[in-house]
C-alpha cells in the first residue's frame, strides 16, 4: 500500500552551511569523525532497534568522502538491510537522487511516506510505527511529531522535554504520483502547510546538542530519569554508561530548566497561534 523511506543528509557540500555555531570549519576530516561518532553512538543504534522494520533509510554522503571514511561507514551499517549508501555531488544533487531511487524503487506502491532524520539524533524504537499509523491513504498529509527530548552531551550532559514543531523528524503522507518528498522544502518551512497533523502524545524523537551544531542550543526541562529514557531510544553501551556516570543531577540546573520551560512553552505557543490566525501562508 505504501512505501517508507526514512532520508538522512550526511556531509553533503553546500555554499550555505560552511561553519559551525562555534565558527569552526564544517566537513573537514575532524568534522566528519565527529559526525560519524554521534552517528555509530546516537543515531544508528537507534534507527537500528526499531520495532517496526518495515521501512528503507536513505543516507546520502558526499561524493568526495575520502576511502577510509568509507570503510568506516561500512563498518557501522554491517549488515542492515534496509539500509541504502549513496555517494552524491553534494547538496544540488541531493534532492534529485531522492526523486531518482524513489521513481525507481516505489513505482508499485500507490502511497508514500518519507521522513527526516539528523544524523547527529535519535529516534525513539517505535518512531517507524508511530509515523505508519498515521497513514490512513491521505492524499497529502504532513505529520508532526511535537513532542520529544533534548539531550546535551558538552560540556555537561543535561536531559530534558523539549516541545519543538516544525521540527527535523517531520513526514509526509502523499500519493505516489510525481511526489514531492518530505526533503522538497527545510523542516521550518513547512510551517506554511496547511494540510499537517500536529501530534502531541508520545515523546518520540531525542535531539542531540553537542559543541558542533550548526545551530541548536540546550532548551530542555524537566527532571528526567535517563532509565525512562533508555527503555525507547536505543544508544551505544558506551553512551549509556556515559550518561549514568555524569548526568549533571537536576538539582544543580533547576532554574535553567525553570528558564528553559517558559521559552520552549512560549515558542511552541506563539506559532501555533500565527498559524491560527493565518500569518503562515501556503505558497502555491
Amino acid at each position: 500500500m505504501f512505501s517508507h523511506y526514512l532520508i538522512t543528509r550526511f556531509n553533503l557540500k553546500t555554499p550555505m552551511w560552511d561553519v559551525t555555531k562555534n565558527n569552526e570549519t564544517l566537513l573537514t576530516d575532524e568534522w566528519l569523525e565527529h559526525r560519524l561518532w554521534l552517528f555509530e553512538n546516537f543515531c544508528f543504534p537507534s534507527v537500528a532497534a526499531q520495532v517496526n522494520k518495515n521501512f528503507e533509510w536513505l543516507i546520502y554522503f558526499d561524493v568526495t568522502t575520502p576511502e577510509a571514511y568509507r570503510k568506516e561507514v561500512d563498518r557501522i551499517i554491517g549488515n542492515n538491510k534496509n539500509v541504502r549508501i549513496f555517494y552524491i555531488e553534494g547538496m544540488p544533487a541531493f534532492y534529485p537522487e531522492i526523486q531518482k531511487h524513489i521513481a525507481a524503487e516505489a513505482a508499485g506502491s500507490p502511497y508514500l511516506i518519507t521522513s527526516m532524520l539528523d544524523n547527529d539524533d535519535c529516534i525513539s524504537r517505535n518512531y517507524i510505527d508511530e509515523v505508519q499509523k498515521q497513514f490512513d491513504k491521505q492524499d497529502y498529509m504532513v505529520i508532526d511529531l511535537i513532542k520529544g527530548y533534548s539531550l546535551q552531551i558538552k560540556p555537561v550532559i543535561m536531559l530534558g522535554k523539549k516541545e519543538h514543531i516544525y521540527n527535523p523528524f517531520i513526514s509526509l503522507i502523499e500519493q505516489n504520483d510525481n511526489p514531492m518528498t518530505v526533503w522538497s522544502k527545510g523542516h521550518n518551512h513547512w510551517k506554511k502547510e496547511t494540510r499537517i497533523k500536529h501530534m502531541t502524545g508520545k515523546r518520540l524523537w531525542l535531539s542531540i546538542i553537542h559543541e558542533k551544531n550548526k545551530v541548536n542550543e540546550f532548551d530542555g526541562y524537566g527532571n528526567i530519569n535517563w532509565d525512562d529514557v533508555k527503555k525507547e531510544f536505543i544508544v551505544s553501551d558506551a553512551i549509556d554508561a556515559t550518561i549514568r556516570r555524569e548526568m549533571l543531577p537536576f538539582n544543580q540546573w533547576r532554574w535553567t530548566s525553570f528558564k528553559n520551560r517558559l521559552y520552549v512553552n512560549w515558542v511552541l505557543f506563539n506559532k501555533l497561534f500565527k498559524k491560527s490566525i493565518g500569518i503562515y501562508k501556503l505558497k502555491k
